[in-house]
């Protein structure tokens, strides 16, 4: 069964690089980011993990928790954080979730539920395990996105994303294509005028149904 949008992120207990946990119990009162990789040691997803690991405080300061899963087991991934560091610079500290089993891949439906790691396997066999998942306090999905093997991330745009599901979610507006903090807001079609106004107080219409406001606060 796919997981959609709002769905609750099932319970999984992972086993990680840093000890093993419930996801619910971990994610806690935080915002978190669960980023996936295909495999251990491959040249894309090390690039990646040490932009994640660049990022630190960046992921503090929006009370946001990582979280990868590669489909090897934890001692590769521990053996893995030192080619990341070398080569991103900074230290991975957030765990890995050792998902040699396919139990994450699976549920997360980033696999099919037949799937399996052949003897002698390479990425190729689980290449679909290249998702973003950002999930809420609530423990739903707020925004998931896939990429193939040979194109790398773009962390700026998750972090953007991440700033407008947060601002979304606390002041009860939408956003516009490309926005960042600082920038007008939409107010949600769900809204009618007057109640606009007595929320957002004065607002620009381009359109009947698209209409801008400072953002609150």
């Amino acid at each position: 069964m796919a997981l959609r949008i709002n769905d609750t992120i099932p319970d999984l207990t992972v086993e990680t690089d840093l000890g093993t946990f419930s996801l619910h119990d971990w994610i806690g009162d935080s915002w978190a980011i669960l980023f996936s990789h295909p495999k251990d040691f491959t040249p894309v997803c090390t690039t990646e993990f040490g932009a994640v690991a660049r990022l630190a405080d960046e992921w503090e300061k929006r009370g946001t928790k990582v979280i990868g899963v590669s489909v090897d087991g934890v001692e590769d991934h521990r053996k893995w954080k030192g080619d990341i560091e070398k080569v991103g610079g900074a230290a991975p500290k957030f765990p890995i979730i050792a998902d040699d089993g396919l139990a994450v891949s699976k549920a997360f439906d980033m696999l099919p539920a037949e799937a399996y790691l052949p003897d002698g396997r390479t990425p190729a066999d689980s290449a679909t395990v290249r998702s973003v998942f950002i999930i809420g306090p609530d423990k739903q999905l707020k925004l998931s996105m896939t990429y193939p093997m040979t194109v790398g991330r773009n962390f700026a745009e998750v972090l953007r994303a991440l700033d407008a599901l947060q601002t979304t979610a606390k002041h009860g507006v939408a956003t516009p294509a490309d926005w960042t903090i600082g920038q007008d807001v939409i107010v949600p079609p769900s809204v009618n005028d007057e109640a606009a106004r007595v929320k957002f107080g004065s607002f620009d219409a381009d359109l009947p149904y698209l209409r801008r406001v400072k953002l609150p606060g």
